[in-house]
């Protein structure tokens, strides 16, 4: 993270860890709060930003969102996917650079999604139009998908979809985004298309499993010296406080 949360955030993927995912519900609004708020020293949060550092904090929202799903606390859910679209809608009168208000149609949708709130899919149609409406004044969209507003809208369905894959990444820069980068707007409204197709039924499958994975920190395969209580694996995960495995995301053990 590159925004003060107070630690929530990994306080919450502590949780994950624990399988306890209404507990990481509540760190991960904890923190989206305090991000929205306060994102960076000296940045207000209510001024034109191009990099869109307040994303980090819809994205924590949204991964509460899961969480609590997860959970089973589809009322909590509900209701932090609605706290989300309104915060994400208010947003849309502060970052006004090319393809911002798209990329917070697109965190709408998303947080339609997570909550079961219904109309995802026009919210997604509707982010991709944005998208392809922007495509003349967005010059590298390459540059712009890796600002943090951008990068945040992408790490939940990442984060979902590891539970999936044994902990690998099974959601990649080429799977979100179109082929051609000389048409932006095409470029980019990919990824309200792809997550139109797929966001839904990897929430459900994480929902059904009763999994949420934690997000891919810095990782290692093959660690001589931890090894996974549960699954046996010595693949790991710096994530949260301590060192997880990379496939099931469980707490390791030092050897």
């Amino acid at each position: 993270m590159n925004t003060d949360d107070g630690g929530h955030h990994d306080a919450a993927v502590d949780a994950l860890a624990a399988r306890e995912y209404g507990r990481a519900g509540d760190r991960y609004t904890r923190g989206g709060r305090r991000v929205l708020a306060d994102p960076r020293p000296e940045l207000d949060p209510f001024e034109p930003d191009d990099k869109g550092w307040i994303g980090q904090g819809l994205q924590q929202l949204l991964a509460a969102t899961v969480a609590y799903r997860v959970a089973g606390v589809d009322e909590r859910a509900g209701r932090r996917a609605a706290e989300g679209i309104a915060a994400a809608r208010d947003f849309e009168s502060v970052l006004s650079a090319p393809g911002q208000a798209a990329c917070l149609g697109e965190f709408v949708a998303d947080f339609r999604v997570a909550g079961g709130l219904g109309g995802a899919d026009g919210a997604y149609d509707d982010a991709a139009e944005r998208y392809a409406a922007a495509g003349g004044e967005i010059d590298t969209p390459q540059a712009l998908a890796t600002t943090p507003l951008f990068e945040a809208a992408a790490a939940t369905i990442k984060q979902v979809a590891r539970g999936q894959a044994d902990g690998e990444i099974a959601i990649k820069w080429e799977d979100l985004h179109g082929s051609d980068p000389s048409r932006p707007g095409e470029f980019l409204a990919h990824r309200a298309r792809f997550k139109k197709q797929r966001f839904a039924g990897l929430i459900e499958r994480a929902v059904d499993d009763g999994h949420l994975a934690a997000p891919r920190g810095t990782t290692e395969y093959d660690n001589d010296n931890h090894r996974c209580p549960d699954c046996g694996s010595n693949h790991v995960n710096w994530a949260g406080t301590g060192i997880l495995c990379l496939r099931c995301s469980r707490p390791t053990e030092r050897l």
